[in-house]
């Protein structure tokens, strides 16, 4: 295979450092999906009536 990349005069490295950052950079924006989907859920569980009271107790004590 490298020979004939040789061949058509193809820059190996440039092609492979190209093809490993864009893999890079696909996994990390897979694994930065996953982190907001957990995120999401976990702030779904937060009850947002409860929050409202507390906030309100911390501005009169203030």
């Amino acid at each position: 295979m490298l020979e004939k990349a040789r061949e058509y005069n193809i820059n190996v490295s440039e092609v492979l450092r190209k093809a490993l950052e864009e893999e890079v950079r696909k996994r990390e924006e897979e694994k930065a999906r996953e982190l907001l989907d957990l995120a999401s859920k976990e702030v779904a569980k937060i009850n947002t009536d409860e929050v409202v009271e507390e906030l309100r107790k911390w501005r009169k004590e203030r």
